[in-house]
């Protein structure tokens, strides 16, 4: 009877010590988990990507194939407990970098994972350098879990093609007041519109990829692309291209700035004459104001007038020469 109740009391002890103590787990801060019971994940009824704000970024032929189910994320703290039949799944959620030529299956590829290669619009092989940052979206943890084997293998390959499409068919937006020569200038020379407008392509670059975060569970947080190096055969020619583009802008724009001075200068001459003719006027309209005054006081009013006019001019003339009426 003893021995019975020690063994039952053994094999509880063992149960306690197997199972409750070891079922005890926590999360850390950067960490969320998700429980699978018999292998299947906790998942919400109902509801899946389709039915957050992540799927806007979606295409409609897209949305059916990236529509995943919502597990029951466990957030930091405990602790929790598991029963033997369930598994804990933790994932870190901490921001990370890696640079955007690295290969996850292979790490030999892109000249070590240094340089990125890409063709532009002008058949030219060019390099290039950055960083990607990105972080595990904790809003679609079964994509990234389940839904994908490798999701980290996903994102890069398509965050690789839409860059090598945007490299091959990137066109530089029109410069506001950009002329002719301009134009015929740099046509065709896409290495140094890629350079100018970097900032151009990384924007672009984290629009387009909006939409990882629903399809693979991975959201991309920034793309920063530092260097792009054309091959060594025309970084001479593209240094000359640069030096007359350059020269020609000079040329250009001290000959706007002698023009606009000219302008300048006309305007300026115009209204000084402008000034000196109403300067001449304004007497004249001034006199022609007081003599239709004077008409109205009677029809003696201007004889008057032009008399003691006369006689002021008398008086202040040395000589006066009258006509002397013949006869």
């Amino acid at each position: 009877m003893y021995n019975v109740s020690g063994v039952i009391l053994g094999l509880v002890a063992w149960f306690v010590l197997r199972y409750a103590a070891t079922g005890l787990f926590t999360v850390d801060q950067n960490e969320r988990a998700v429980k699978t019971i018999f292998g299947r994940a906790d998942r919400v009824p109902g509801v899946t990507t389709l039915n957050l704000p992540i799927a806007e970024h979606l295409q409609d032929e897209e949305k059916e194939r990236y529509s995943f189910p919502q597990v029951r994320v466990i957030q930091p703290g405990g602790p929790y407990f598991k029963w033997p039949w369930e598994q804990v799944h933790k994932i870190s959620v901490a921001t990370q970098t890696t640079n955007m030529a690295v290969d996850p299956e292979d790490r030999n590829a892109n000249q070590g994972g240094t340089i990125l290669e890409a063709v532009t619009k002008d058949q030219l092989n060019t390099g290039l350098s950055g960083q990607l940052r990105y972080k595990i979206a904790d809003s679609n943890l079964y994509a990234y879990l389940f839904g994908v084997k490798r999701p980290i293998v996903h994102v890069m390959g398509y965050f690789i093609s839409v860059l090598r499409e945007r490299i091959a068919n990137y066109e530089a937006p029109a410069a506001k007041g950009s002329d002719a020569a301009d134009v015929s200038l740099v046509a065709g020379v896409s290495i140094n519109d890629l350079r100018k407008n970097l900032r151009d392509i990384n924007e672009h670059m984290d629009r387009e990829c909006k939409s990882s975060e629903a399809r693979y569970g991975i959201a991309l947080d920034a793309s920063l692309i530092t260097c792009i190096d054309p091959p060594a055969e025309v970084e001479s020619a593209l240094a000359a291209i640069n030096t007359a583009y350059n020269q020609v802008s000079s040329d250009i724009s001290l000959a706007q700035a002698g023009a606009d001075q000219k302008m300048v200068q006309s305007r300026t001459a115009v209204e000084i004459e402008t000034l000196k003719a109403q300067a001449e006027v304004e007497p004249l309209k001034a006199v022609a104001s007081q003599l239709r005054e004077l008409k109205k006081s009677g029809p003696d009013a201007l004889p008057a007038y032009v008399r003691n006019v006369r006689l002021k001019l008398f008086s202040e003339a040395r000589r006066a020469i009258l006509e002397v009426p013949h006869g």
